[in-house]
């Protein structure tokens, strides 16, 4: 039993007592205070909320997964089931494949040929989702209609680990509406703006996480910000530490990095910035990366 009681991590089961505490507040009592302070606070909650789902599904913070799964069982941030989140995050930790259009499920780049058929209103709304103003702004409307479309279709082919994360997704909503109509005081269109917030939030980490570069092992980031951010992302600016240890508790990240830093930054190329005040300096209006994928090998469409 002690055993059992060590093996928790409890620094992450604590954050989610504060997380969760904090969405409970701004979805009831900070409404009635002031429903943009409200706003904020859910879209805090959410953001952090969906970090932790992160730590979850890499097998955190109980040796037991399916308790570990059950604290985000609640489906707060509403479109993205956390089956589907665990599936094809796992599936982008296939190093060889990072930054990948087709066998990425979380690159941003497009093959040069899809990209060319593109209009071109498409093309300059993509081109402005490249600048972190714009990843912020438009991004969460962005890749969540791209991930809702390709469910849509693998849903109509008949996929069935995906209509069953829908199915699973369904009764974690439930709970969700069910709160807001129970208990709450914040209007369902006001807990969307905040899922929209959170999920802008979350754009911030994942902007340049990873490059187009020829050697897989140089794709992954390090921002070596130990700020309010880092603490909201649970050190996943330490990306290539994460992606190199994916099974190491956020709260390790950092003691890893400073204990080999130059071993991490020889492994990426020195793929490092010092801060997120310097990505949002450098940019936020300016496009880090092409949309088409600048390194992509010469390959038919649906090769």
């Amino acid at each position: 039993m002690q055993t059992e009681f060590r093996a928790i991590e409890w620094p992450t089961l604590l954050l989610f007592v504060v997380s969760y505490a904090l969405w409970a507040a701004g979805t009831t009592i900070l409404w009635q205070l002031s429903p943009t302070l409200a706003i904020l606070a859910a879209g805090l909650a959410i953001a952090q909320l969906s970090s932790l789902t992160h730590e979850v599904l890499h097998g955190h913070p109980f040796r037991s997964q399916f308790w570990s799964e059950a604290l985000v069982f609640p489906a707060t941030s509403v479109f993205i089931p956390y089956l589907r989140f665990k599936d094809t995050h796992l599936q982008h930790h296939n190093d060889p494949a990072l930054t990948d259009p087709y066998d990425d499920p979380e690159s941003n780049f497009f093959d040069p040929a899809a990209w060319a058929r593109l209009s071109a209103p498409m093309q300059v709304l993509l081109r402005f989702n490249n600048t972190l103003f714009g990843r912020m702004l438009i991004g969460p409307f962005v890749g969540t209609g791209i991930f809702l479309a390709t469910d849509w279709r693998l849903a109509l082919q008949g996929d069935r680990r995906v209509l069953l994360a829908w199915a699973l997704h369904l009764p974690g909503l439930a709970l969700v509406f069910g709160w807001l109509w129970a208990v709450g005081q914040m209007p369902v269109w006001a807990y969307l703006v905040a899922v929209y917030i959170g999920t802008a939030l979350l754009k911030i980490r994942t902007y340049l996480e990873h490059r187009a570069h020829e050697a897989a092992r140089a794709r992954t980031v390090i921002i070596e910000s130990r700020g309010p951010l880092s603490l909201l992302f649970l050190n996943n600016n330490f990306h290539v530490v994460h992606h190199m240890h994916p099974a190491v508790a956020w709260y390790k990240l950092p003691g890893l990095y400073a204990a080999r830093k130059d071993h991490y930054q020889r492994r990426n190329e020195a793929y490092v910035y010092r801060s997120y005040a310097e990505i949002f300096r450098r940019y936020l209006f300016t496009p880090k990366d092409p949309v088409p994928h600048p390194v992509w090998p010469v390959r038919k469409s649906g090769d």
